[in-house]
């Protein structure tokens, strides 16, 4: 095992002398590299560092300010109607055991980069009564939860996507805690769970959930049969929980959210690894009904991949062309609207957090970004919203997740490396 260990740092440290990737081709028509196969993809993972006195960047006329620490990996949050945010907290998994010697290597380097508190598996509720940006009041709302992840709250119902299921409290407008253990919507794919984070939204209606069930591989080194149910959205009766996939061939679809004033789906996905440092854009999406994008088959659009086995050129003929690159690698797991309130130049249009890569010589990522929208697309270049979560000797001081928007002026962020909750808001004039 340790000779393994030796081998492996061998290599990654070879992998990472191969000089920087060319700059990140972001938007709707990235270009797009050659495949870089080899023995190991370039690894570099920051190392985790505290924040001090410091904050994250933001814009000019912004302010950030951290309204909860000391979680348990907050992962997604939710603005209620009332102002109170709750925060998911958690962190899940169950990997099948690997006979590959790159695997074990990863996963080694990733763990480098994780913080290193216990899972919360649960809900905190934070209240702001006076309205003044302090959370006074913190309060477990439910605990004894299973990675709780995606949450939704319609037509008086809370519903939280565990690894394992998607579940429902009832609820009241104000109430601080849960008045009772969940009820079962639906049981979700987690026999194997490599990704095991379970988005989630509902229709505006409240009549749909949707669930983000993410891939059991990379590019299917388990075999077909670990990927039954998984690497698509499905959608959930939320009165009688029956499901069927809504859309397929989404590697793994870490966050859903609803376009208002449309109904329209839409995803933010992360795409496959090992085929080297620009390759493949995790994307922006909107979501159609009954539509495949690709996964395992081939990539942004019609790109065949040769990994997948066996082949499938009619699938590939059908694949859809995602509508907006954000880079590869930069492991996008949030997504929200913005409202009026952010200010003109972010008004229209997705925040979109960036967890950061893990598999780069050169990392990514580690950044909220806006992509502006015009007439209901994604239309400009990204903006860097909160950035600065790298410090200037490479190490991590937070790694972005989930995103919400409160409507009244404000943008939450969940960091799952400092076990924060960040809230940005436009200054007072």
């Amino acid at each position: 095992m340790r000779r393994m260990l030796l081998i492996g740092t061998a290599a990654l440290a070879l992998s990472a002398c191969d000089g920087d990737p060319a700059p990140q081709q972001r938007g709707a028509n990235p270009g797009l590299p050659a495949p870089q196969r080899g023995l190991l993809p370039e690894m570099t993972v920051p190392r985790p560092a505290a924040w001090g006195s410091e904050r994250p960047t933001v814009p000019q006329g912004y302010a950030i300010q951290a309204i909860a620490t000391d979680l348990g990996i907050p992962r997604q949050t939710l603005v209620l109607p009332n102002g109170d945010i709750l925060v998911a907290e958690g962190s899940g998994g169950r990997e099948a055991p690997s006979l590959r010697p790159k695997d074990f290597i990863a996963g080694f380097i990733k763990n480098l980069g994780k913080s290193g508190v216990a899972s919360g598996n649960r809900l905190t509720l934070l209240r702001d009564a006076d309205g003044d940006g302090t959370y006074e009041m913190r309060r477990v709302f439910a605990s004894g939860l299973n990675a709780p992840y995606g949450l939704a709250l319609v037509n008086g119902a809370l519903y939280v996507a565990n690894q394992d299921a998607l579940v429902r409290f009832d609820y009241r407008d104000g109430q601080t805690e849960a008045s009772g253990p969940p009820a079962l919507v639906a049981e979700l794919p987690s026999a194997i769970n490599h990704h095991w984070t379970k988005s989630l939204t509902a229709s505006a209606d409240g009549r749909f959930l949707y669930v983000g069930i993410g891939s059991n591989s990379n590019i299917t080194e388990r075999g077909m049969a670990a990927e039954v149910d998984r690497a698509m959205v499905w959608q959930i009766d939320a009165a009688t929980g029956a499901h069927r996939p809504y859309a397929t061939g989404l590697r793994n679809p870490t966050a859903l959210t609803i376009q208002p004033g449309t109904g329209q789906l839409w995803a933010v996905v992360n795409e496959r690894d090992e085929i080297g440092p620009e390759l493949v854009p995790d994307y922006l999406t909107s979501v159609r009904e009954g539509g495949f994008y690709g996964w395992p088959y081939s990539y942004w659009g019609q790109n065949v991949d040769p990994r997948a086995q066996p082949q499938n050129p009619a699938k590939v003929a059908a694949a859809l062309r995602p509508d907006y690159s954000l880079g590869a690698h930069v492991a996008a797991l949030g997504v929200a609207f913005s409202a009026p309130t952010m200010g003109a130049t972010f008004a229209e249009g997705v925040f979109v957090g960036e967890h950061g890569s893990w598999n780069r010589s050169v990392p990514t990522g580690y950044r909220v970004v806006f992509v502006p929208f015009r007439d209901g697309r994604p239309a400009g270049a990204p903006i860097d919203f909160v950035s600065g979560f790298l410090n200037a000797e490479g190490q991590a001081r937070g790694r972005p997740v989930g995103v919400s928007v409160d409507p009244r002026g404000a943008v939450i962020v969940a960091d799952d490396l400092s076990n924060t909750v960040w809230r940005i808001t436009p200054r007072r004039q």
